[in-house]
Parts: structure tokens; sequence; C-alpha cells
């Protein structure tokens, strides 16, 4: 294992932002990953898990404890089944199952991040989620301090939410499991409606795996959603706040509210979400509410490229991050009565 002191975090955030460490570990076996873990739970240390960083705020006084960098590697593909160690890349485990001509997972191309964040944020786009593929999911769990394995109905998967990511401090994620579909080099059906246009499909369509990973591809760049060094659009964590799920009364309250504002004629984006709730875009509330591609003009700004991205154009502080994610959600507040959630998980610090 490798271990610093005083070591800075920002390097390992897509944000590039965030002060030091006073420990980092980085840990390349599951039992080096599990002997920390268990180390900094016996002395009563802080503990920050870190993956590929793309899901992190780290505040500007860093982290008093152990930051642990989980750089497993470890790869298993027999038949449909996949299971992959945390510390993978997720863009190369799409872009391997895709030459393998398997499905399930071609639309998740270009996100940034380890195969180990997925199922905690239950990432998902352009029309697919990992919770449709994962089987299972080994973890450590630091209540029992035994390594458990759970099925894909245990880990209670729902829109970018899981039973991991609503106990943070129990499970540490070893591994994952997917169930793929061998459609003969097809992939699964188009679901996305952005995907189906770029694609010339109807949704519900199956086309070449590849051509729907290159178009997904090609989509993200298009936002600033695939990493870039070179581009500050994608010095950010992706899409900085969920989109928004209301009940019958509250979608009713807000499109009459968006009426008077922009027109009777306006119609928001509405996307079911389950019984009696409505998903809405976050994006389309931030462009509405006046914040538009590129806003502000400090070190911090909203994405030329996206409304969603809130981004680092090279000297900014998490505080400066911060400053523009609080005026956002006021702004949107203020203007249509819906109090947007941040996605990234913040670290020594609050929105």
């Amino acid at each position: 294992m490798l271990e610093l002191h005083d070591a800075p975090l920002a390097p390992l955030t897509t944000f590039r932002l965030g002060g030091p460490a006073t420990r980092l570990v980085t840990a390349t076996t599951d039992d080096e990953v599990i002997a920390v873990v268990r180390q900094a739970d016996a002395d009563g240390t802080p503990l920050l898990l870190i993956g590929g960083g793309s899901n992190l705020v780290v505040g500007d006084k860093g982290f008093d404890g152990t930051a642990l960098v989980i750089a497993t590697k470890g790869v298993t593909l027999d038949g449909t089944h996949l299971e992959l160690a945390a510390g993978e890349v997720w863009t190369d485990a799409v872009a391997r199952t895709v030459e393998a001509g398997l499905a399930g997972i071609e639309c998740l191309a270009g996100i940034p991040g380890s195969a180990g964040a997925t199922p905690i944020q239950n990432v998902g786009a352009y029309g697919q989620e990992v919770s449709s593929t994962i089987t299972e999911v080994v973890a450590y769990d630091r209540t029992t301090g035994e390594t458990v394995t759970l099925a894909n109905e245990e880990c209670a998967f729902s829109y970018r939410h899981s039973r991991f990511k609503a106990d943070p401090e129990r499970y540490v994620v070893l591994r994952v499991r997917f169930e793929l579909e061998d459609a003969g080099g097809l992939s699964g059906p188009v679901k996305y409606a952005e995907t189906a246009r770029a694609l010339g499909v109807e949704q519900g369509d199956r086309v070449p795996l590849a051509a729907a990973r290159e178009t997904v591809l090609g989509l993200r760049a298009g936002k600033g959603m695939v990493l870039d060094p070179e581009d500050h659009d994608t010095w950010s964590a992706g899409s900085f706040f969920t989109n928004p799920i209301l009940t019958t009364a509250e979608f009713t309250a807000f499109r009459t509210r968006a009426r008077q504002l922009l027109g009777p004629d306006t119609e928001p984006p509405a996307y079911p979400a389950g019984e009696g709730r409505t998903k809405t875009s976050a994006a389309w509330l931030i462009d509405k509410a006046g914040f538009t591609k590129g806003y502000g003009d400090g070190p911090a700004r909203i994405s030329t490229k996206h409304t969603l991205a809130l981004t680092n154009r090279g000297h900014a502080t998490t505080e400066d991050l911060l400053a523009l994610a609080r005026e956002v959600v006021a702004g949107v507040h203020r203007t249509f009565g819906i109090t947007l959630t941040n996605e990234p998980v913040t670290v020594g610090v609050t929105l």
C-alpha cells in the first residue's frame, strides 16, 4: 500500500478542488481495503473513500482523517456474467462489454469514475441505470466486520439512490456483478428520445452496440460530460443536481407557476416516476430561472455546454463553487418553488 501524509486531494477529484488529507492510503487489493477500513474504525479515525473522484466536493480545508483510494483491479467476463473490482475504471469496463458484444450498459459510456461507485449512486444516463443489470454487490460491512454479498433486491435501488447511499458509513463496495444480454451484437432497446434521434431510429429499436456507445459518447462530449483536461467545462462532477421528483399536487402547482411566468402554453418537462409522482428536469429549471450556459463571472461558472454542470474554470476554490451552487438553488426556488438537491457528495462542507 502507498501511504502519504498531508497529501493533496484536489488532483484526485474531477473538480480539481479541495484541501489535503491528513493521511492518504492507496489500496490495490480487497484485503488491503478491508485492513485500512478496519484500522480506521478501530482507532475512531474519520475515513473518506475515494474511487474515481468524479462525485466529490472536498472542502478547502481538506479532510482531517484517512482518505482511502480504492485502486483494486479485476475484470471477469464469463458468458453474460460480468464481475468488476471496485477500482476498475467504469468507462473502460463499458468499452470492454461492447467489444464482447454484450448489451446492458452501453449507454452508460463516458461516465467518469470507478465501478464501485456505480451501485451507490445507481448511476444512470440515456435510458439505462446500473440497477437494471446488477445482480450482486460484494461489500465490507463496517457494522458487522464481515464481507457480505447483497442481491439486487437487497440494494434498495431507486433514482440516483441505493441502500449504500442511504447508509454511507456502513458499506464499502468491493466488487459489483452484472448480468448482461447477448443480443447478437445489438444494443438494448433504445429508451431515451435524444439517443434515438441521434441514431435515427425509433425508441425501442436496437442498434449495433458500437453505434450506441459512440453516439452516447458524442452526446456527452457535446455537453462537456466526457473528461478532457484541456476543457474546463469538464472540470466538474457532471450533473451537479438531481432531477426533482414531485407529487401530483407539487407538479400541478409547479406547472401553474411556470405558465404564469413563461406563458400559458408552457409545458415543463414531465416523466413518469412511479405512481403519483412525476420527474422534471433540473437543467430546464436552472435555465428558465435565468442561469444559462456559461453563467457567472468568477472562477466557478455554469458550463458553457450544459446548464446542469457547475465547473472550475482553473483557479476556483471549493467555496467559489459552493457560492455558485447556492445561488442557483436559491434562484430556482425563488422562481419555481422547487428546491434542487446536489448529486455529488460533499466532504467537510455543506450546500
